[in-house]
């Protein structure tokens, strides 16, 4: 049987004016992971439904008793790169994000977990599937039924992620219009997610909001899950997994990924100079805690706050963490994620409560601005703004509100105790959702980017040659 690769080039022109308007620079290094890590071999040639052994960091596995039992799946593109922003050329302008942390003299990393798979998994999400759908496998289960917004980036990560492992996917829909599409007056539709989760043949249903804020989320699936067991007489097994794959089990996902950090942030070891980065703040987005716990107990313990640490933390202080979240209010985000580290094991001393640790390892934010999934003119301004002078884009109801939030309010609040810092911003992904905001961005868009029609047949340049602009 012939192997047949595929490469994809990326335009150089297109790349060319990407380094123009912004410069990236990796960490020191991004290696691949060790012992329960992955060979560029196995990232190429694999089986998405292969469950691999997982060991826990040895920094968590002393602390964190609960480790996944049934391993995980090998469904992203891991380590996601860490990219160091720099403000280059005049696409910033005087009154620019990147200019207003030059002034402060703040380096702003980015790590990129956009970047963890195609269109259809891309995001945070992806990290908690691995071990979710490692542990449905594992048990049997042929469907899996899970729940999220109308533009829900887990949901149509699940969708992808599940199809790709032979799982049939049940995906609840939050929508203020879930009685007008059941009485037919509108459709579901085929923007953002929603294509990506039809274009994988999810079984869709809907609520309304004040349904889901009635019943709650986990009600919702365990009904799905009982009407595909008894009611449609499929003889499925479905596997139910929580709104944003916020469990233990998925939360693992983010111990992993601190782990993987670690490694970026150890230094040059390819015979040439040793050069670390230490942190001072990592902030990042939150909206069902899962990812929240991860990231806070993951640098925690990472940074030897109970005992053991990583190499890559001797002789440095632990980064302040900032969760930002997108809806509730944080005391609901500590009890959350307390109640996960507490699913997960996590075994502190005798003097220490859980939701004590949590408070010790993170500030959440109130950043939801005028609710989930709405935006504020000035959140959307910033979105824009970025996209033009970093050529990433943030989505607008997760890392877009976060970085806004953070850098407009919570940096702006007090200057001087972000001056000479470096900041790690963790991208969660989401850009599917811009296409939602497209009526929103219109005015926006028209006014950072020009179309013109070329004058190809009629009047020359101004200089006389090529061809002119109409």
């Amino acid at each position: 049987m012939a192997l047949v690769v595929l490469l994809f080039m990326t335009s150089a022109c297109a790349t060319s004016a990407l380094v123009n308007l912004v410069q990236r620079r990796h960490l020191p290094r991004l290696r691949s992971l060790s012992s329960h890590r992955r060979t560029p071999l196995a990232m190429s040639l694999q089986r998405p439904d292969a469950a691999h052994p997982y060991q826990p960091p040895d920094w968590a596995k002393d602390v964190l008793k609960n480790a996944p039992e049934h391993g995980r799946l090998h469904l992203a593109n891991l380590p996601t790169p860490v990219y160091l922003i720099r403000s280059i050329g005049s696409s910033a302008g005087e009154d620019g994000i990147l200019s207003r942390l030059d002034e402060l003299n703040i380096k702003l990393y980015v790590k990129r977990d956009d970047a963890t798979g195609g269109a259809e998994l891309g995001g945070n999400k992806v990290r908690k599937l691995e071990f979710l759908l490692a542990d449905a496998l594992a048990k049997g289960c042929d469907s899996v039924v899970t729940i999220g917004g109308e533009q829900s980036n887990h949901c149509r990560a699940t969708a992808a992620a599940s199809r790709m492992v032979g799982l049939s996917p049940h995906l609840i829909l939050r929508t203020r219009r879930a009685d007008a599409i059941q009485d037919k007056k509108e459709d579901m539709g085929w923007t953002g997610n929603v294509l990506f989760d039809r274009m994988v043949g999810s079984h869709i249903y809907t609520c309304t909001p004040g349904e889901y804020g009635r019943l709650g989320s986990n009600k919702l699936v365990d009904s799905v899950c009982d009407y595909i067991r008894f009611e449609q007489n499929s003889h499925e097994n479905p596997y139910p997994i929580p709104v944003g794959g916020s469990n233990a089990v998925g939360t693992w996902g983010y111990i992993n990924g601190v782990d993987e950090l670690m490694q970026q942030l150890e230094g040059n070891d390819d015979g040439g100079s040793s050069s670390e980065v230490s942190l001072d703040h990592v902030i990042f987005a939150t909206g069902s805690g899962g990812t929240a716990t991860g990231i806070a107990a993951g640098l925690s313990l990472a940074y030897g706050s109970l005992g053991a640490r990583h190499p890559a933390t001797l002789n440095q202080t632990s980064p302040q963490v900032h969760a930002v979240g997108v809806c509730d209010n944080p005391e609901y985000f500590y009890q959350t994620m307390s109640s996960i580290a507490n699913e997960m094991g996590i075994c502190l001393p005798s003097d220490m409560t859980t939701e004590q640790f949590v408070r010790d390892a993170v500030t959440v934010h109130h950043g939801k601005g005028r609710g989930y999934a709405f935006s504020t003119d000035e959140e959307l301004d910033f979105i824009a703004q970025f996209a033009v002078e970093t050529g990433i884009s943030l989505d607008p109801v997760y890392s877009g509100k976060a970085l806004y939030h953070f850098l407009k309010t919570v940096v702006e609040s007090d200057p001087d105790a972000y001056r000479d810092k470096n900041i790690m911003f963790w991208h969660t992904g989401g850009a599917i959702g811009l296409y939602e905001k497209g009526d929103d961005l219109a005015e926006r868009l028209n006014q950072i980017s020009s179309v013109k029609r070329i004058d190809a047949y009629g009047a020359k340049g101004a200089d006389g040659s090529g061809v002119g602009v109409k």
